[in-house]
C-alpha cells in the first residue's frame, strides 16, 4: 500500500475534552479535532464525541488511543475508569479494535490498567524522542501542564504515576482554561493593597487570559464558572468576585492589573517546574504543546532555549499544524501508529 493511502487516527480521551488527529503514511494531516467531552457526566458523551469526530475524517486503517479521563469522578478508581473507557471506545470504533498506549509496551491490544492510565505524557515524549533526542517538552493544556526531559533519545522521568509526577514537578495541575483562579495565589495585589481571594469557584484561568486577550479560541470549550457568556466583560465580572468586588468602569483597570499578576504567578510556577525537571541536563530546544503553549514559548528564552511547536518537531505537514500541536497526545499516538505493527 502506498504510504499516502495508509491512515491512522490517534485519540486522546480526557475528562473534559476529546482530541483526535488523523495522519497518512507521509505524515500529512488528514483531520484534527478538539471536542468538548464532559466525561464526568457519563460515558455517552465519549461515544457521541467519537462518532462526531469519525464523521469528519477519512476512515483509518488503525486506531490508537491514550487517556487521562479515568481520573474523573464518574469512576470508582483508575482501573475501573480505564476498563470502562476502553470498553466504550471499542464498541464505538467497531469493527476496527483500537490499540492503546501502554508506556514501555508501546501500542498494544491490551495491557494492565496501571500501564495505560494517564500515560498520554509518555506517548508525547516517546514520539518526540525518536526525532529530537535532547529536548524539554512542555505541554500546557486547559487543565494541567506536563514537563518532560528527553536526554539522548530517552524519556527521562522521575515519576511514572500522577502522584509521583506531581511530587517531581513533572505534572503541574494548572492550565490556561479550567484551573480555578484561587489555585494561582493565596494573596494578590488589588486596588493599592495586598489581600486574600475567595476560596470559591468564581473564576478560572480562562477568564484571566480572556481579559488579557491571549486565550486561544479552542482553549475554553466548557461552560464558564457561572454559566454566563464568555466575553471579556463577563470574565472581568467573574474575576471581580474573587476579590469581593464588582466590575465597574472604575475597577476595570485594577482587574486587568490583577489578571496580569495572576498570569505572572502561573508563569512563575511553570518556570520553577521547568528548572527542576531540566536539572543538569542541557536540552537543545524547548518543544511546546497544548492550547497554552504560548506560555511555553515565553519560557524558552528565559531558559536559554530555542523554541519549536510539537507538530513541527514531529515533521507533520498540513494546514492545521497549529491545532495538531494543541492535540499533542493524539498526534503522538497517531504518529506511533504509523510505525509497522
Amino acid at each position: 500500500m502506498p504510504a499516502a493511502d495508509f491512515i491512522a487516527t490517534g485519540w486522546d480521551i480526557g475528562g473534559a475534552h476529546l482530541k483526535s488527529v488523523t495522519l497518512d503514511g507521509t505524515r500529512a494531516l488528514r483531520a484534527v479535532q478538539l471536542l468538548p467531552c464532559p466525561l464526568w457526566q457519563g460515558l455517552e458523551h465519549l461515544s457521541r464525541a467519537m462518532l462526531q469526530a469519525m464523521a469528519a475524517q477519512p476512515p483509518p486503517h488503525r486506531h490508537a488511543l491514550t487517556m487521562t479521563g479515568e481520573l474523573c469522578d464518574l469512576f470508582r478508581d483508575r482501573a475501573d475508569g480505564v476498563g470502562q473507557i476502553l470498553h466504550t471506545a471499542q464498541l464505538t470504533l467497531a469493527p476496527r479494535a483500537p490499540l492503546v498506549y501502554a508506556c514501555e509496551h508501546g501500542l498494544v491490544a491490551a495491557a494492565a490498567p496501571d500501564a495505560i492510565a494517564s500515560m498520554n505524557w509518555h506517548a508525547m515524549a516517546r514520539a518526540l524522542a525518536a526525532r529530537m533526542p535532547d529536548a524539554l517538552l512542555i505541554d500546557i493544556g486547559s487543565t494541567t501542564t506536563d514537563v518532560i526531559a528527553i536526554v539522548d533519545g530517552v524519556v527521562r522521568a522521575q515519576g511514572m504515576t500522577d502522584r509521583t509526577r506531581l511530587a517531581a514537578d513533572e505534572l503541574v495541575y494548572q492550565g490556561v482554561a479550567r484551573t480555578p483562579v484561587m489555585a494561582l495565589s493565596a494573596r494578590v495585589p488589588y486596588r493599592g493593597s495586598w489581600q486574600g481571594m475567595a476560596a470559591e469557584y468564581f473564576a478560572t484561568t480562562a477568564d484571566v487570559y480572556r481579559i488579557l486577550g491571549e486565550l486561544p479560541p479552542d482553549a475554553d470549550l466548557m461552560p464558564s464558572a457561572d454559566g454566563r457568556p464568555k466575553t471579556a466583560a463577563d470574565s472581568a465580572a467573574r474575576l471581580a468576585r474573587m476579590v469581593g468586588d464588582d466590575c465597574t468602569e472604575a475597577t476595570a483597570p485594577a482587574l486587568r492589573e490583577l489578571a496580569t499578576y495572576l498570569r505572572g504567578a502561573q508563569l512563575a510556577r511553570l518556570r520553577a517546574a521547568a528548572l527542576r525537571v531540566r536539572g543538569t541536563a542541557r536540552p537543545r530546544v524547548l518543544v511546546g504543546a497544548g492550547v497554552g503553549r504560548f506560555l511555553a514559548r515565553e519560557l524558552a528564552p528565559w531558559l536559554g532555549l530555542d523554541y519549536v511547536d510539537y507538530a513541527t518537531a514531529l515533521d507533520i505537514r498540513g494546514d492545521a499544524v497549529a491545532l495538531a500541536s494543541d492535540c499533542a497526545p493524539a498526534l503522538a499516538v497517531a504518529s506511533l501508529a504509523l510505525e509497522p505493527a
